[in-house]
């Protein structure tokens, strides 16, 4: 069988039986297609292709300047490609089974400095204070500053932040009650702040009938009854842009790290800072480990007697 119908009969597999998505088919169809070009030139081809010959074209890409990311993606293609020849019978064996996948660095999270959040939260607060109570101006002004000051205050996961249900509002407590992922409960804390800007988008709300007796904290009219992630995301760049932060720095998840970063700055441990961001295994919040080992080498440069 030629490369070319081999991709096919694979691709009609992974959409008959996988249920793949468009987006899906068209990715794989794309890696399938660069390697058979490569393998084509070089050794047996795409379908008859050994070890040797995919590891080479994996070091071709690297050698090309390809991410990692792109190289383990592409080998993932071809991985699932050969155990459908193997079970197909269309190969005796799956030439992947002994590759590597590339080493993949974990990037360190994009966040903001203490100064760039202040400007945002102030910004934000700003035009919460200037809009005239029971406009539209007024609905959006007070419903983006409770965010914000509520997502900074307790790095909630947006989409956890956007479905908030609005009794855990009304209680007029320190603490939410948030339901994570895998149905896990944890506690977060609110802060001054955030609690006096809830308490103005409540109050906010309330004047609205269309939003008054809506289950959710933030009530629209999607589909789920909720602000959907996407519109608070496109209202924090808008924010962020009038604030003077360039908007493309900015996102609902680039706050949740400046949460997180921001309390290991100031001394938080990082099992307390795994429990607020939900996290269920420890390693996830080592991503944050910079944060506190620069802060240790500076504890030592200032405290130790015999540092320069």
């Amino acid at each position: 069988m030629g490369a070319g119908a081999a991709i096919e009969a694979f691709l009609e597999m992974m959409a008959a039986e996988r249920g793949a998505s468009d987006n899906t088919l068209a990715s794989y169809r794309r890696d399938l297609e660069d390697a058979a070009g490569a393998l084509a030139g070089a050794g047996p081809g795409l379908v008859a292709a050994a070890a040797g010959d995919i590891r080479g074209y994996l070091a071709g890409m690297a050698a090309r300047g390809f991410a990692a990311t792109t190289q383990a993606r592409k080998l993932s293609t071809l991985r699932q490609f050969y155990r459908f020849l193997y079970a197909e019978g269309l190969r005796g064996d799956d030439p992947t089974g002994t590759l590597d996948s590339p080493r993949r660095g974990r990037p360190l999270p994009r966040t903001l400095d203490e100064r760039d959040v202040d400007a945002l939260l102030g910004r934000a607060a700003a035009e919460a204070a200037d809009a005239v109570p029971g406009t539209a101006a007024a609905v959006a002004a007070r419903r983006l500053h409770a965010l914000v000051e509520v997502l900074y205050a307790t790095g909630l996961r947006v989409s956890e932040l956007v479905a908030l249900p609005v009794a855990v509002a009304l209680r007029d407590e320190r603490f939410f009650q948030v339901r994570g992922k895998g149905g896990r409960e944890r506690m977060v804390p609110l802060s001054e702040a955030a609690r006096a800007a809830m308490a103005a988008w409540l109050a906010e709300r309330a004047r609205d009938p269309r939003l008054a007796d809506a289950a959710w904290l933030f009530p629209a009219g999607s589909q789920s009854g909720h602000l959907p992630r996407q519109v608070f995301a496109r209202e924090l760049k808008g924010l962020a842009a009038r604030a003077g932060l360039p908007a493309a720095a900015v996102s609902p998840h680039v706050l949740r790290h400046a949460f997180a970063s921001h309390l290991l700055q100031n001394g938080a441990d990082l099992r307390a800072v795994q429990q607020l961001l939900g996290h269920a295994d420890i390693s996830t919040t080592q991503i944050y480990t910079h944060v506190l080992e620069k802060r240790l080498v500076e504890l030592v440069a200032r405290h130790h007697p015999l540092a320069d």
